[in-house]
């Protein structure tokens, strides 16, 4: 990192000081780079159960300390990611409360949100705010974790009505910082949407799965439109299965309504242009729906730069590597706070992302790239 003029370094443009990600998987595992790379935290520490996890986190450089059980420790941290499953994301903030600072902002990335909001509350956790980033992958675990997962993802917040105002601002920070865009609505409202368009199609394809399981015959022509219907029976069989019986209330209402929509199409059936109405409805709907582009710039190509706040900062960086003969392709600023900024430099290969890290660093910068 550069200094000022009277040698001592500028205070890292980061959000938190003391990051802890409980549950390092894909989502928390994505979160811990997240805050690495673009330089939100300090210090990222992954809290696990399972000593092998925690390993190959650090091994992958997705945090920089581990933990493999909640204690004292907890009090130094600013940020706290609750990032179990849905079946046990209760009984780890039962386990975690006793030891947050009181401060701290507490968030979680689970898929349904009264639940941990009507726990939290009970706990007394008064900084908590619910999050829910709608991203995902059929490849789970810290291996297949990408700070780019969470890249132009919408990102759910569900505050409840004793969330502090300085909360909400400060989560929404965050999930601006990680990428994401945020989206703020009640719990029992997250509840209802993702019921339809989240848990009402896994239970959809389980159906149309078994069908086939049952009939050898379907299995040999189902081809590439069923595979597309039923991507998602493909999901780790208990997650799922917690997901959607913790939803349970609102997924009941979700069927109701599908088995009425079934109903109509049934009774189209025997009216050619009813069913043309509908199949136009379905194809204006579904050609209407946004498609989320992730990570234009490949993440192996990415160096995240960390500059102070003084004239010609970018400039410095920009014709330093330019003197070198490194190629930016392109240039994002991630921040910019009175004690410095980060900017994402975005390189033709990951050789560049390393020739340019030393680069950089020699010259007193603080850098982190991943290749």
């Amino acid at each position: 990192m550069t200094r000022d003029s009277s040698g001592t370094p500028p205070t890292s443009p980061a959000l938190f000081d003391t990051a802890v990600v409980a549950g390092v998987g894909l989502i928390g595992g994505s979160v811990a780079l997240g805050l690495r790379q673009r330089l939100l935290a300090r210090r990222v520490i992954g809290l696990d159960a399972s000593p092998d996890v925690l390993r190959e986190a650090l091994a992958l450089g997705v945090v920089d300390e581990i933990q493999t059980a909640p204690g004292e420790w907890l009090r130094a941290a600013d940020l706290v990611v609750l990032a179990a499953p849905m079946r046990a994301l209760a009984p780890l903030a039962r386990d975690l409360a006793p030891f947050l600072n009181p401060q701290a902002l507490v968030t979680d990335v689970g898929s349904v949100k009264g639940g941990i909001a009507a726990e939290m509350e009970r706990l007394g956790v008064r900084h908590f705010v619910a999050g829910h980033p709608m991203a995902g992958s059929e490849r789970g675990g810290v291996t297949h974790a990408r700070a780019a997962l969470l890249e132009n993802a919408v990102w759910v917040l569900t505050p409840t009505d004793h969330t502090p105002l300085t909360a909400l601002s400060r989560a929404r920070t965050l999930v601006e910082g990680l990428g994401g865009a945020p989206v703020v609505m009640p719990p029992d409202a997250h509840d209802a949407l993702v019921a339809t368009i989240s848990h009402l199609p896994y239970l959809a394809s389980l159906a149309m799965t078994h069908m086939v399981a049952r009939d050898e015959r379907l299995s040999l022509l189902a081809a590439g439109g069923f595979r597309d219907l039923t991507r998602v029976a493909s999901g780790d069989p208990r997650m799922s299965r917690d997901m959607v019986v913790e939803n349970r209330e609102a997924l009941r209402e979700a069927l109701a309504r599908f088995r009425r929509q079934l109903e109509r199409l049934e009774a189209d059936l025997d009216e050619p242009e009813e069913l043309l109405a509908a199949a136009l409805e379905g194809k204006r709907t579904r050609d209407s729906l946004p498609i989320v582009k992730r990570s234009l710039l490949p993440q192996r190509h990415d160096l995240v730069v960390a500059v102070p706040d003084r004239p010609n900062q970018l400039g410095a960086v920009t014709q330093t590597l330019g003197a070198a003969g490194v190629n930016i392709k392109d240039i994002e600023v991630l921040a910019i706070r009175e004690e410095g900024g980060a900017i994402r430099l975005g390189l033709e290969s990951p050789e560049d992302v390393q020739r340019a890290a030393g680069i950089l660093s020699s010259e007193g910068f603080e850098v982190r790239g991943r290749s």
